[in-house]
């Protein structure tokens, strides 16, 4: 709670938390309207999960050019920029007039969630060595946030739009406004490293670091997989009537994280980092059997706990990669980093695909082992550092 309130209190550490909220505020968005989307262009669970995979693709291949951009254009700027790029990209997928198109406009739109998803964590980590702050579990606590506004509020707002496009717009025009009133306080950052060509995402660091790196995949696959499909979970397998109640699945999920994350400093320093990885599996496993029992509240409960549960794994992740052994603090969390978005990102169109050999709920089974994994992984990890 004191990163909390120490981002609410300084403009300084305000304005990159509020980069945060503003990715997910525009993905929460577009998560309302996947189904809308998959009924317009007839489309079956695994030609979604390719269109989703087209985003994972355009995240992945910004990465090797990433650091190169971050270092010409700077830190800040970059930041500020693909905020407000990102913004306005996700409109064109709700407007794609085939399943091709859909494609092409989400690759481009996942190149610039990945550009501002480094740009963003980057910065936060520079103003934290500059000024011997921790705020990054807060920060990532605005992103849970930034869930909770996209498709909490947005599923409300539903009925305002005549199409999916204007409410897009009006999310655009909002992230472009509270962007022009912050970016100042951060536009002119540089990062010493990028501009150095150093801290880059080296494979030879997987030896000290796969157990985390692996952890970050499981996590954030979930993180994922649950920000694309537990709407279309609760309409196709729970059998909501109801397209604005189906929403409040991702609301619950990112309400509970975010309260996590604000929590999590103090809660990490009580406990220790490997015992809150292992207990947040745990919590997740236990919210998942709630999810597969297909009653709404139950799986509203259920995705409340999932959300609790891994609200303060990544950041303690990334806080242990920073501390091992032989590993700089960069070089150590944008493996861990790096290696968990891919998880983020490729996890949606996997369970698509997962989803024509049965239905989702034989996806959301596999979520449920995946977490079973985790706690014995982070088990081991904690037994090997005793």
């Amino acid at each position: 709670m004191k990163s909390l309130l120490l981002i609410l209190r300084t403009r300084r550490y305000f304005a990159p938390a509020w980069a945060f909220a503003s990715l997910n505020i525009v993905v929460g968005t577009w998560a309302i309207y996947i189904p809308t989307v998959k009924d317009r262009l007839a489309l079956d669970d695994a030609a979604l999960g390719l269109a989703l995979l087209a985003f994972s693709m355009g995240t992945l291949s910004i990465v090797p050019l990433s650091s190169w951009l971050i270092g010409r254009i700077g830190l800040g700027r970059t930041t500020a920029a693909s905020v407000v790029a990102f913004a306005f990209s996700m409109i064109p997928p709700l407007l794609a007039p085939s399943l091709l198109a859909l494609c092409g406009c989400l690759f481009v739109a996942g190149a610039l969630a990945g550009l501002l998803d480094v740009a963003m964590n980057s910065l936060v980590s520079e103003l934290e060595k500059a000024d011997d702050a921790h705020f990054m579990s807060a920060a990532h606590g605005f992103f849970s946030m930034g869930g909770v506004i996209g498709a909490g509020i947005g599923s409300l707002l539903i009925p305002l739009f005549a199409a999916p496009w204007q409410h897009a717009l009006l999310v655009a025009g909002f992230i472009v406004l509270t962007t022009a009133l912050v970016a100042g306080n951060y536009i002119s950052s540089r990062s010493p490293e990028t501009d150095r060509g150093e801290g880059g995402f080296r494979m030879s660091l997987l030896r000290p670091l796969w157990g985390l790196a692996l952890l970050a995949f499981l996590i954030m696959g979930s993180e994922g997989a649950i920000e694309h499909w537990s709407k279309l979970y609760l309409l196709d397998v729970v059998k909501v009537g109801s397209d604005q109640l189906a929403g409040f699945g991702f609301v619950a999920f990112s309400a509970t994280m975010m309260l996590g994350r604000f929590l999590g400093d103090g809660i990490s320093g009580r406990y220790g980092a490997m015992r809150i990885v292992m207990g947040g599996t745990l919590l997740a496993a236990a919210g998942y059997v709630l999810v597969l029992l297909a009653n709404y509240w139950l799986s509203l409960l259920g995705f409340a706990l999932v959300g609790l549960g891994f609200s303060v794994i990544i950041p303690e992740l990334f806080r242990l990669a920073g501390k091992t052994k032989g590993v700089s603090s960069s070089e150590g969390i944008a493996l861990v980093a790096g290696l968990g978005y891919v998880g983020f990102l490729a996890s949606p169109p996997l369970l698509g695909f997962l989803s024509t050999l049965g239905t989702l709920a034989l996806s959301f089974t596999v979520l449920l082992a995946a977490s079973g994994v985790a706690f014995l992984l982070a088990f081991g990890l904690y037994q090997r550092r005793r």
